[in-house]
């Protein structure tokens, strides 16, 4: 199977490198210090399921140089992914699948308007991992999880033949028959996770044993929940405190990407994420005053990181 990865960070370095040591034709395309860097020396992955390294591995920031492709994991930040989209449409071609794994549930709608909605699939990620130093990716779950499926809800051949190949690559995956719903469920988590680790500059295990961020983090996913129930998506009642099970299954010291994006200065995904819950929210009436909390202390930053010169936008 030709693939290429849009977007060689933490998840599509990682999912791209497993899919090219298990003999997939893959093609990172990459950029910056973390091109240059695989271009050097290749991939190299250390990972709780053991460490690995591609040399060399194939890598561009030139997506006409591939073609079209079978498939196309699209790992982008939320905030690239129109113009890396637009970037990516040399690779499209007759039979491609498209696979989002953002985070955040408008991606596929993007990347539909933009590449055509036969090509696109919806998909979850269920893995930390992140770049350590340019050509090095870090994956510290114990758990590494794609589940993908038809946006339309029915099952395909194509979707069968990818989770194939990521189980193949070690990764384990799974089919959904509403990739939808998936989809608003990790959001609701993401928001948690990611937006109360932000904001507080704790890492998990911290934020989960104090009682006021426990609620903090319980009344994320329960306005998200609101939030997905009035657009007609329906998520468990006791989704939060499923949610927070979850997360007490991970280590005291885990970190979300959103924290590790903020302490290094770096730009936020806040606006796609507890921002969009608010934006909706604030469409359908619904209250969000958690993930306007998270959003309204995070945004200036996320906005600063984002202007060359580091200053705060007009208003």
């Amino acid at each position: 199977m030709r693939i290429a990865v849009v977007g060689a960070g933490g998840v599509g370095g990682y999912v791209g490198g497993r899919l090219a040591l298990a003999g997939e034709d893959v093609t990172l395309i990459a950029r910056g210090r973390q091109l240059a860097a695989m271009r050097d020396s290749g991939l190299r992955v250390h990972s709780v399921h053991g460490n690995f390294q591609i040399v060399p591995v194939q890598c561009t920031d030139d997506p006409a140089t591939v073609g079209p492709v079978d498939l196309m994991l699209f790992t982008v930040k939320l905030w690239e992914t129109d113009a890396a989209a637009r970037m990516s449409l040399p690779l499209i071609g007759e039979r491609t699948t498209v696979i989002s794994l953002q985070n955040g549930v408008e991606a596929e709608e993007r990347l539909a308007t933009i590449l055509g909605v036969e090509h696109v699939l919806g998909g979850i990620a269920q893995i930390t991992s992140s770049i350590a130093e340019p050509g090095l990716i870090v994956q510290t779950s114990a758990q590494a999880r794609i589940i993908l499926g038809e946006l339309s809800g029915s099952r395909s051949a194509r979707a069968g033949s990818i989770r194939d190949a990521l189980d193949r690559a070690g990764i384990d995956a799974s089919l959904s028959d509403d990739i939808t719903r998936d989809l608003w469920s990790k959001l609701a988590y993401i928001c948690a996770f990611g937006g109360v680790c932000a904001v507080t500059r704790m890492r998990l295990g911290v934020v989960l044993q104090d009682p006021d961020t426990r609620t903090l983090f319980l009344n994320c996913i329960r306005e998200t929940v609101a939030v997905a129930q009035d657009r007609r998506v329906l998520l468990p009642s006791d989704l939060a405190e499923r949610h927070v099970a979850f997360a007490e299954t991970f280590g005291a010291e885990v970190k979300p990407s959103m924290l590790n994006d903020l302490e290094r200065g770096g730009r936020l995904e806040v606006d796609w994420l507890n921002g969009a819950v608010v934006r909706m929210g604030r469409d359908g009436g619904i209250p969000t005053p958690a993930n306007w909390f998270i959003w309204t202390a995070l945004k200036l930053h996320a906005a600063t990181a984002a202007r060359p010169d580091g200053s705060a936008p007009s208003t």
